[in-house]
């Protein structure tokens, strides 16, 4: 069988030097940092300008992560190869050897104590296998070749700000597929949920913020125009409702609101958080961070932390 031709717009972002952010003057920023500051510039404040990292393992990330690498994987060998090839994967032990290696290593983390049990372990690994069958029973649905291209998994973004050069936007996209017939990128970041997303979580701004960011990054770093470039979140179920009336899906598409209405309204407010956070030489500003109280703040690695915060 004669081998697909990558296209050349394919093969130039594929071998794209990465900027290099000089460590002795820039700062970089993520889409973590924007959020957690939206939510509550004291817990940014506390994080990230004074570096109080609480990173606490955490069944759900460590599912998250296993679950990533394993479809990221699967989809790889699909696109690069075949999808005869991408089936004759012993998946679930793929899967499985990452969902221990990572348990292990947070276990480690977590100075060799455990932060899970059995069951759960079990409960989390089963669902992680239900969805990984779902998605091999149901490829054709989701992924095809036909005029598809894999630009690559857990793409890097990496771009100096246009409004502060200290400071560096770092980011990594889940997935980027290329559709050659419409002469489109298609950037897909995979969440994993319990029960999937309602329409409450989907009309949340600051979750649909995160794609849209990547859409305008990516369109810069790559200089591909923001119309030829597609966003979706591939939205994974662990759980499944029973006695529905009709029959639940394992995935959930979404594809949030994007144009240039949503476009501008993102860079704003991501322009405010650097404003509000940031001095023209990429230090962080000495004042006081207001904190939103919430009920959300029993949630918060610091809700504890009577001397970090006292409501």
């Amino acid at each position: 069988m004669k081998k697909k031709q990558i296209p050349e717009i394919v093969k130039k972002i594929q071998k794209s030097k990465l900027f290099e952010v000089d460590h002795r003057y820039q700062k970089s920023l993520s889409y973590s940092q924007f959020s957690t500051y939206i939510g509550c510039p004291h817990k940014w404040a506390l994080r990230y300008k004074e570096g109080n990292y609480d990173d606490s393992p955490s069944i759900h990330a460590l599912f998250g992560t296993a679950l990533h690498e394993a479809l990221q994987h699967y989809l790889t060998v699909f696109y690069e190869k075949t999808g005869t090839e991408a089936d004759k994967i012993e998946i679930a032990d793929f899967f499985q050897n990452k969902f221990i290696g990572e348990y292990k290593k947070q276990y480690k983390s977590n100075n060799n104590t455990h932060f899970s049990t059995p069951e759960e372990l079990r409960e989390f690994f089963d669902d992680g296998i239900g969805i990984i069958n779902f998605i091999k029973n149901k490829r054709g649905k989701y992924f095809t070749k036909k005029g598809w291209y894999l630009v690559g998994c857990e793409v890097p973004i990496l771009l100096p700000l246009e409004s502060n050069k200290n400071l560096v936007f770092k980011g990594y996209i889940d997935l980027v597929l290329y559709n050659e017939k419409v002469d489109k990128f298609y950037l897909y970041d995979i969440k994993t949920s319990t029960w999937g997303w309602n329409d409450k979580t989907k009309k949340d701004e600051m979750k649909q913020f995160q794609l849209i960011l990547y859409k305008k990054f990516f369109s810069e770093q790559f200089n591909i125009p923001i119309d030829k470039i597609e966003v979706e979140f591939f939205i994974t179920r662990r759980k499944l409702y029973e006695n529905t009336d009709f029959p639940i899906s394992r995935i959930q598409e979404f594809i949030p609101p994007a144009g240039k209405v949503k476009l501008n309204k993102a860079t704003k407010t991501f322009n405010t958080f650097i404003k509000d956070t940031f001095d023209s030489q990429g230090n962080h500003l000495e004042k006081t961070y207001p904190k939103n109280v919430s009920k959300l703040c029993q949630w918060c690695p610091f809700n504890e932390r009577k001397d970090l915060c006292s409501k």
